[in-house]
C-alpha cells in the first residue's frame, strides 16, 4: 500500500507516534483509573520497562504476537504501548472470553505471550496445554496502586509492570507502515471469529483522520475524556488510547461500566470535557438518579459508535448534559472509523460524512454500484482498511471487491448532502411478504414511546409471510402494549409493524453493550 499522505514523514510506526506523544506532553496527566493518576512521563517509563523486559528477558522477536487480556486498568495501555515499542503484534483479547474462545484466539493468532489479570488465570490454566503461549505476564487490579508484586499464588508466572528494571529498549529497525501491528478479532457473529490484520498505517491514518474531523472541537492538551468502553475493542483502542492520547488528553478509564453506581461516583471529582460511549450507556447513565447532578459545564464532545444511536437516547443525553451526541461509524476491519459527524453540526439520523481520503460507495447484490439515492451495501476504500483476515485468504476474498473496496455487510444510503445513513446489517434484515424490514427503523420508533427503555427487533419464521416482525423490549411504568402498538401504527407501514412484543427484564448484550439480536433469534 502506498504511504498515506496523512502520516508525517518522520513517523514510521505506531510506536514512533506513541513515543513522540510521551515527549511532547511529559508533564501532563495521561491516564486515571481506580483513583490513581499517571502522567505521560510515567506512562513512558513504565511502558519502556515493559518493552525492555519483553526484549531482554524473553525469546520474543519483532513480529511475534502478544495477547493482552485486561479490563480498563492503567496496566492495559502500559502493556499495549510497551508491546508496540518492542516491535510485537498486539492481539486484543476480551477478559470475559470463555476458555473455548481463548483457546481459539490464542491458537489462531499464534500468540507466544499473554498479559492477563490474575483473576483470569484459572481460565488460562484450563487450556495452557492446548495453546502455544510461552510467556505469561500477570497483573492484579490494584498492583500499581499497591506498588507491589502479584501475590505468590501463581509463583510460576512472571510478575512485572512496576517492578522490572530491564535496561534500554533495543532500536526498532526496518519499520514498515504496512506491517501488521494489531490483530483485532471480529465478534464471530456470522461464524468463527476472524483476526483483522491492522497495520501501523491503518491505525495511524485513522487516528489522524479522526482528529481532522474533530477540528476546533478538540483542544490540544486540555481535554479529559471518559472511556467506559473496553480498550480491547477497536473503538476505544483507536479513539481513546491512540487518537485522544496523541493530543495530550487525559483518559479516565472505567473498569466496569455495568456498575452504574461506581461509574457515576468515579465521574464526580472531574469536569470532563469529552465522552466516548454507545447508545445503551447513554440511556443507562441518564436513568441513574445521581448522574444528572454531575458537572457538565465543560462537556462539549460526546461520541457515539459501535451500534446505532436512537433518537430517544440522543435527545435524553442532550437534555441531561446539555451536550449533543456526535455519531460515527466503523468496523474492526477499518481501524475503525469510516464516517463521522462534525461536532456541533451533527446531522441526526446519519453517521456523517466519510473521513478524509476515504471513498464510500453502495453496492447491489452483484457488487455493482447502485443508482444515486438507492440503498446498497456500504463498501469502503481508504488507508484505514485492513490488510486482510489473518491466515484467511478465503474470507478476505469474500469481503473485498475486485477494485479494492471492503464490503461492510451494512446496508446504507447516501443523502443528498453526502452523509451516510445506516439502514441496518444485511444479515439482520427481515423479509415480510417480499418487503424488506430493517430492525433499526422499527427499534427507533419503539424507543420513541415513553414506556419503552430499550428495544430489539428480529425476524421469525412465518408460514404466510415468510417472516414476521418480533420485538423484545425493556419498559418502565408508562408501558402499555396497546398504546405502543397504536404508536407504531402511526409511524410504520403495516408490514413493518411488530406482530409480537415480548417484555424482558434485560436485553442480551455483548461486553461492549451491543444488543445481541442473534440471541433473541435463538429464543
Amino acid at each position: 500500500m502506498t504511504r498515506s499522505a496523512l502520516i508525517p514523514n518522520h513517523i514510521n510506526s505506531l510506536a514512533d507516534y506513541i513515543e513522540e506523544t510521551f515527549r511532547k506532553y511529559a508533564k501532563r496527566p495521561a491516564y486515571s483509573a481506580l483513583g490513581q493518576e499517571l502522567s505521560f512521563a510515567d506512562m513512558d517509563t513504565l511502558s519502556a520497562k515493559f518493552a525492555a523486559y519483553l526484549q531482554h528477558h524473553t525469546n520474543l522477536k519483532a513480529g511475534d504476537k502478544i495477547a493482552i487480556q485486561l479490563p480498563n486498568l492503567i496496566q492495559h495501555p502500559i502493556a499495549v504501548y510497551g508491546a508496540l515499542r518492542a516491535g510485537l503484534v498486539v492481539v486484543n483479547t476480551n477478559p470475559l472470553y470463555t476458555t473455548t474462545e481463548m483457546e481459539h484466539q490464542f491458537n489462531d493468532s499464534g500468540a507466544k505471550a499473554l498479559v492477563i489479570l490474575s483473576d483470569l488465570l484459572p481460565k488460562y490454566e484450563a487450556i495452557k496445554e492446548k495453546v502455544g503461549i510461552e510467556h505469561v505476564i500477570v497483573t492484579s487490579a490494584t498492583q500499581l496502586l499497591d506498588n507491589a508484586q502479584v501475590s505468590g499464588e501463581y509463583p510460576c508466572y512472571a510478575k512485572i509492570f512496576n517492578s522490572v528494571e530491564a535496561g534500554d529498549i533495543q532500536a526498532r529497525t526496518e519499520n514498515d507502515l504496512d506491517d501488521t501491528c494489531i490483530l483485532q478479532y471480529t465478534g464471530g457473529t456470522t461464524g468463527v471469529s476472524k483476526g483483522a490484520e491492522l497495520t501501523h498505517q491503518n491505525v495511524l491514518a485513522n487516528s489522524i483522520q479522526t482528529l481532522d474531523r474533530l477540528g476546533g472541537a478538540f483542544k490540544e492538551g486540555e481535554e479529559l475524556i471518559v472511556c467506559p468502553l473496553p480498550l480491547y475493542h477497536i473503538y476505544a483502542f483507536t479513539v481513546c488510547m491512540m487518537t485522544f492520547f496523541a493530543k495530550g488528553a487525559m483518559v479516565l478509564l472505567i473498569p466496569n461500566p455495568r456498575d452504574m453506581d461506581a461509574f457515576v461516583k468515579s465521574l464526580q471529582p472531574y469536569q470532563f470535557t469529552a465522552f466516548a460511549g454507545i447508545n445503551t450507556l447513554f440511556m443507562g447513565l441518564c436513568s441513574h438518579p445521581e448522574f444528572k447532578h454531575l458537572d457538565f459545564s465543560k462537556l462539549h464532545l460526546t461520541m457515539s459508535g459501535g451500534t446505532a444511536l436512537t433518537k430517544s437516547a440522543a435527545n435524553l443525553w442532550q437534555q441531561t448534559t446539555g451536550c449533543s451526541v456526535t455519531e460515527g461509524y466503523g468496523l474492526s476491519e477499518t481501524a475503525p472509523v469510516l464516517a463521522f459527524n462534525q461536532p456541533g453540526k451533527e446531522v441526526l439520523g446519519t453517521v456523517g460524512f466519510p473521513m478524509s481520503d476515504t471513498d464510500i460507495i453502495l453496492l447491489d447484490e452483484n457488487d455493482k454500484e447502485v443508482s444515486k439515492g438507492q440503498e446498497g451495501q456500504i463498501a469502503a476504500k481508504g488507508p484505514q482498511v485492513m490488510k486482510g483476515y489473518w491466515q484467511r485468504p478465503d474470507e478476505t476474498a469474500k469481503v473485498m471487491t475486485d477494485s479494492g473496496y471492503f464490503k461492510t455487510g451494512d446496508v446504507g444510503v447516501i443523502t443528498e448532502e453526502g452523509c451516510i445513513k445506516i439502514v441496518d446489517r444485511l444479515k439482520d434484515m427481515i423479509i415480510v411478504s417480499g418487503f424488506n424490514v430493517y430492525p433499526n427503523e422499527v427499534e427507533d420508533v419503539l424507543t420513541q414511546h415513553p414506556g419503552i427503555l430499550e428495544a430489539a427487533v428480529v425476524g421469525k419464521n412465518d408460514e404466510k409471510t415468510q417472516e414476521r416482525v418480533c420485538a423484545f423490549v425493556t419498559v418502565n411504568d408508562e408501558y402499555d402494549e396497546q398504546a405502543v402498538l397504536e404508536h407504531c401504527k402511526a409511524h410504520l407501514t403495516n408490514y413493518k409493524l411488530p406482530k409480537e412484543i415480548h417484555v424482558l427484564d434485560e436485553l442480551p448484550k455483548s461486553t461492549v453493550g451491543k444488543i445481541l439480536r442473534r440471541e433473541l433469534r435463538k429464543d
